[in-house]
């Protein structure tokens, strides 16, 4: 099995069958089966009482980790004021930086999105409000459904103490209002590194939709983008290799 191949086998797991036989069912997300595996619903939650005040600049990035990267990218190339999302790895040193590595689980790095926004169109504290929202589910601890290891974690790794300051306040707000079922294992991570991940993990959930692991896990949350925070989804999303080829 080739490295560029290999990644498929670890989507496999406890999908199994099942998962295949959505696809050939050619379900979407509209139709997902009552027996489906994913269990992070998206929920509806109030915006951060603390965000980063309003200023001049044009970019900014954030970096997220929710487990499997593809549909973390996914969710946020679909959200207005989103320059890019790049799939990627944070957590780890340069040189674990690479897929089959970071699968061991044993490197440090969790699978995360480098998002690169406009703060004059969406602000960081609206784009933590999705992130917890739809993109994953901050209560699984070193998992996000069929996927575990620490690899998989829920983690926020700031680019500023601005950026961790408003993290804090807003998990805070989430714990206080006790928005989930239970309590909150999002990390924040200072002064980590991002890696961006292999090409052919970029764009991947726009590529291959019709991916079994894609079907049941992903296009259910980007449906849910759509559903909860109508004002914010766009339906072209931007993507890593339109970018890098203009």
């Amino acid at each position: 099995m080739t490295t560029s191949d290999s990644f498929f086998s670890r989507r496999r797991g406890a999908l199994g069958l099942l998962a295949a036989g959505v696809a050939a069912a050619g379900l979407f997300a509209w139709q997902r089966p009552a027996y489906s595996l994913r269990t992070d619903e998206a929920v509806t939650l109030p915006a951060p009482a603390m965000d980063e005040p309003a200023g001049t600049a044009h970019t900014e990035t954030a970096v997220f980790a929710g487990g499997c990267f593809w549909g973390v990218q996914g969710v946020f190339q679909h959200v207005r004021g989103v320059q890019k999302a790049v799939s990627g790895y944070a957590g780890g040193t340069a040189d674990t930086a690479q897929y089959e590595t970071v699968s061991s689980g044993r490197t440090g790095h969790a699978e995360s999105v480098q998002v690169t926004f406009d703060p004059s169109q969406v602000s960081y504290g609206t784009l933590l409000q999705v992130f917890f929202s739809v993109a994953h589910d901050p209560t699984q601890l070193n998992r996000q459904g069929p996927d575990s290891g620490t690899q998989y974690r829920s983690a926020l790794f700031p680019a500023n103490a601005q950026q961790k300051r408003v993290a804090q306040a807003y998990i805070a707000q989430l714990e206080a209002a006790h928005a989930f079922g239970g309590p909150i294992v999002t990390r924040i991570e200072d002064g980590a590194a991002f890696y961006p991940a292999e090409a052919y993990h970029q764009d991947f959930l726009t590529e291959h939709p019709s991916y079994p692991y894609i079907v049941i896990n992903d296009l259910p949350k980007v449906g849910n983008l759509k559903r909860v925070f109508p004002s914010l989804y766009r339906d072209d999303p931007v993507l890593v290799k339109a970018a890098s080829a203009s």
